[in-house]
């Protein structure tokens, strides 16, 4: 859906206002075309019930973002933001984010920046840019992953991207795998974000992720890889990109752990010899994926003219 008129003007010359809305931080930049980020700036996601507060932290943030020179070249702004969320971000409840439910997110950002806006999955927006410039760039059918202070997933099937009803499609964070395990802040048990998200390792482990014992990471990346197989059985893909700061901060033990488990539940022919592998765009791949967020609305356009 494009519920924005957009000017003809050539996709290359079009830099994109990026926002990426996540649990710890909110940061958001200039994104070109080609997936450059030409200007960024970061704050601390606020603790707070508040939702006003929040906004207010977001809103200083994109102020400062748009006074660079090239910013007043952007034609749209792209959003990554945590699910779920209701009409493709006219209201978003991160799970994340409690401060924030049923939040009118993009009419906020249209009224502040005066920009046609798109909001999207943060998990989505990374498969995109995953898509166009990193691990899966060439690829038609994959999964692209977050493992961080929360679990996301954006499914790309024949070439494209899948939405969904809402926006919510390739929520592999609530993939169950535990049967009867954690419970996740969705309500449910044993979800793959209750065992393996950050937020879940530090919740049962008592101390930050990143100083989780070897048998911690290996469980994560266990989980991670049983999620992957049943996903990739659904929906006949043979690759998984792995990010976020819990995967590629564990790094190989993690990816060997989650490539083991899923070559042993995988055993269908047609998912036989799938992978899991690490995003290319590293810390950077929210932020160019909130681009992508917004150059996929401007081709999306252009196609329908």
């Amino acid at each position: 859906m494009v519920p924005f008129a957009l000017p003809a003007r050539p996709l290359s010359a079009s830099p994109v206002l990026a926002v990426d809305i996540g649990g710890t931080k909110f940061r958001a930049g200039i994104v070109g075309a080609d997936g450059r980020i030409l200007d960024a700036g970061v704050v601390p996601t606020p603790t707070t019930a508040d939702p006003e507060v929040l906004w207010a932290a977001l809103a200083a943030l994109l102020r400062d973002v748009q006074e660079h020179p090239q910013a007043r070249d952007a034609r749209v702004c792209g959003v990554g933001c945590g699910g779920p969320m209701r009409d493709h971000g006219d209201a978003v409840s991160p799970l994340n984010i409690p401060g924030w439910r049923g939040f009118p997110l993009r009419s906020r950002l249209v009224a502040l920046t005066g920009l046609p806006t798109f909001v999207d999955n943060d998990a989505k927006a990374l498969a995109l840019a995953e898509g166009r410039y990193g691990s899966a760039k060439g690829c038609d059918d994959y999964l692209a992953m977050v493992v961080s202070t929360g679990v996301g997933g954006g499914l790309v099937v024949d070439g494209r991207l899948l939405d969904g009803r809402l926006g919510n499609a390739g929520h592999v964070g609530h993939v169950i795998v535990v049967p009867d395990g954690r419970r996740c802040a969705c309500g449910g048990r044993g979800c793959l974000e209750a065992e393996a998200s950050g937020t879940a390792i530090e919740a049962f482990t008592g101390s930050a992720p990143a100083e989780a014992p070897p048998e911690v990471v290996e469980r994560a990346g266990t989980l991670v890889g049983r999620a992957v197989a049943s996903v990739a059985a659904l929906v006949d893909l043979d690759l998984a990109v792995v990010s976020g700061s819990v995967a590629l901060g564990y790094g190989a033990p993690f990816f060997a752990a989650a490539q083991r488990e899923l070559s042993q539940r995988a055993r269908l022919d047609f998912v036989s010899d799938a992978r899991i592998v690490p995003g290319a765009l590293g810390a950077d791949g929210p932020l160019v994926g909130a681009g992508a967020v917004g150059l996929r609305a401007i081709e999306m356009a252009g196609s329908a003219t």
